[in-house]
């Protein structure tokens, strides 16, 4: 391990674990705002969505508060550590606080990987032979995830170095492959939607059913794309896998939470958006000036 350069890379991993703890906090609240002004439309998901939102947060905080406490004692409280920042840091990277940080964030990447296997069923339209090889993957996901906890958390364990560098290596690669193939599922989806209704019924009515940012949300794009950055610096046994980590912790939560924000606020895709009724709706729509309103539904369909 370069000292420099593994203390910076975790240093401006911490500031970028605030700073999107605090856009995490904005849609959370967000969320619960759009959730208890809709009273009268609720539905029956709603509630599991309030509810799951709610672990997802309390998860993020569990790992955000423990990098910045495993950089509080490392750099403030023991200063004078034989060896140095570094030498504390590898003595104590599989302190009991550590080993809770990576429950909690295990437990979120398999929440948000659940979620996205459901979003994936969705927008198919339930079609359940593209849920086999997600399933599949997220099963191994969970025995690999256990067995990572068990060699990082064990006395003298090194989550960055030895057996627990392997299995956390499987894991990884069993869980972001996952995401790649569910965000190219959903992306590949949307996108041949979108222009099968340009080719159909024009590109402006395509713009208002399926925009960029319905894609990089429904399909959670940044989660999947701070993986693979995480997991390539990760094989490579780079220092600045800690920096990468950490973004990809954060979008572990950001990433669905965004996505149940549409949800509840009525734009995020359903079993019905790709039906026939949809379309007949967007011709009709099409057919007509639009107003506020009407644009407000359209990109409710989303």
């Amino acid at each position: 391990m370069s000292d420099a350069l593994l203390q910076n890379s975790f240093y401006i991993g911490n500031v970028f674990n605030f700073i999107l703890y605090g856009v995490e906090l904005m849609l959370y609240f967000s969320t619960m705002q759009a959730y208890l002004e809709k009273k009268s439309e609720h539905r029956p998901s709603d509630k599991f969505y309030m509810i799951f939102s709610t672990i997802i947060l309390f998860l993020i905080t569990i790992f955000v508060a423990t990098q910045s406490f495993l950089g509080q004692e490392m750099w403030i409280i023991n200063t004078g550590y034989p060896g140095g920042a570094l030498a504390y840091f590898v003595a104590h990277v599989s302190a009991w606080y550590q080993t809770m940080g990576s429950v909690a964030s295990i437990l979120l990447q398999l929440m948000t990987d659940a979620l996205l296997i459901h979003r994936c069923f969705t927008v198919w339209r339930g079609s359940y032979r593209v849920l086999f090889v997600p399933c599949c993957l997220w099963l191994l996901s969970l025995v690999f995830g256990i067995l990572d906890l068990i060699t990082s958390g064990s006395p003298n364990g090194d989550f960055y170095e030895g057996l627990a560098a392997r299995v956390g290596l499987v894991y990884f690669s069993l869980t972001i492959g996952l995401n790649v193939i569910t965000t190219c599922l959903i992306c590949g989806r949307i996108i041949f939607y979108a222009r099968h209704m340009q080719n159909h019924l024009g590109l402006e009515v395509s713009k208002a059913y399926f925009t960029t940012v319905a894609i990089v949300v429904e399909s959670a794009l940044p989660y999947t794309l701070f993986g693979i950055a995480f997991l390539v610096s990760f094989g490579l046994h780079s220092d600045t896998s800690i920096l990468f980590l950490s973004l990809y912790g954060m979008f572990t939560c950001i990433s669905p939470q965004m996505l149940i924000l549409r949800v509840v606020r009525r734009r995020a895709w359903s079993t019905e958006t790709a039906q026939p009724t949809a379309l007949v709706f967007a011709t009709h729509s099409a057919a007509a000036p639009f107003t506020t309103s009407e644009t407000e539904t359209g990109s409710s369909v989303v």
